[in-house]
């Protein structure tokens, strides 16, 4: 009787702190969002300056996602096969984004890119710009979701081990038609859920875009950016309208998210 009560009791506080700090802010901005009616939340998001920020947001997820999944495919064949210094040392720069607030990050960028940086100097007289444009914006979005990708296939690929590869090439097989046939199908559900929890890095990012790319109105600003300069602003639809619409693709990834986690972990997770 005693257990029943503590597991309910345990139940009802985690409910209860996840829909205090969850369920009623999103609640909250659905119900200001729309407390004058649709045609104020359609005319915020159809502004040039959402659209353009909209259409940045989607083209720096799109690059973090392909850069992100190739490299951590790369790196995770290699950390999940190879002991030593060396394999430890880049396990632990892996995981140097998720240590690192995205401020920093985006001062790090600068003090790299901008004109009298380390690089910025030579791409500056060779005509590329990369502060406060849409380069700095991908560079910054691919920093902060590095490690999803790798950090979700390294224990998978550890697991299957390398006898299977191992027998293929014995019986003839190369490389390539190795890991397309025999590597890729076991790894699937793992990058698969690791390349949508990097889309949803990215698409939030803020604080390392923020530094980076000056904030430019419609130029240089992404979703969220866009909902800062509103709130500041003090045009409350606007935000609500923007956080609304990052709320409701945030949503969507977690379903997708939760559609791709492998069956195991659903199972445990129910």
């Amino acid at each position: 009787m005693r257990h029943n009560l503590l597991r309910f009791g345990l139940r009802f506080v985690a409910l209860g702190y996840l829909a205090l700090l969850l369920i009623a802010p999103l609640a909250v901005v659905f119900k200001d969002t729309f407390a004058s009616g649709v045609t104020p939340v359609w005319n915020a998001l159809t502004t040039a300056d959402t659209l353009h920020a909209a259409k940045l947001s989607l083209y720096a997820l799109l690059i973090a996602v392909v850069a992100n999944t190739i490299f951590g495919l790369a790196i995770a064949l290699y950390l999940a096969r190879r002991k030593g210094v060396i394999a430890t040392v880049l396990g632990a720069f892996l995981d140097l984004p998720l240590a690192l607030s995205p401020v920093v990050v985006g001062l790090a960028l600068v003090l790299v890119f901008a004109n009298t940086g380390w690089f910025g100097t030579w791409l500056q007289a060779h005509g590329f710009r990369v502060m406060f444009a849409f380069p700095a914006i991908a560079i910054a979005t691919a920093f902060v979701s590095l490690p999803f990708v790798a950090r979700e296939l390294i224990p998978v690929l550890r697991e299957i081990g390398e006898d299977q590869q191992q027998a293929a090439a014995t019986l003839g097989a190369t490389p390539v038609q190795t890991f397309l046939r025999i590597t890729l199908p076991a790894i699937r559900p793992a990058l698969t859920y690791g390349i949508v929890l990097t889309a949803a890095r990215a698409l939030g990012e803020y604080g390392a875009v923020s530094v980076v790319s000056g904030g430019i109105q419609g130029q240089t600003e992404t979703l969220p950016l866009i909902v800062s300069r509103d709130w500041n602003n003090s045009d409350q639809i606007g935000a609500y309208a923007t956080s609304l619409l990052l709320a409701s693709m945030a949503v969507i990834t977690l379903i997708v998210l939760n559609l791709v986690k492998p069956a195991h972990q659903r199972q445990e997770a129910a």
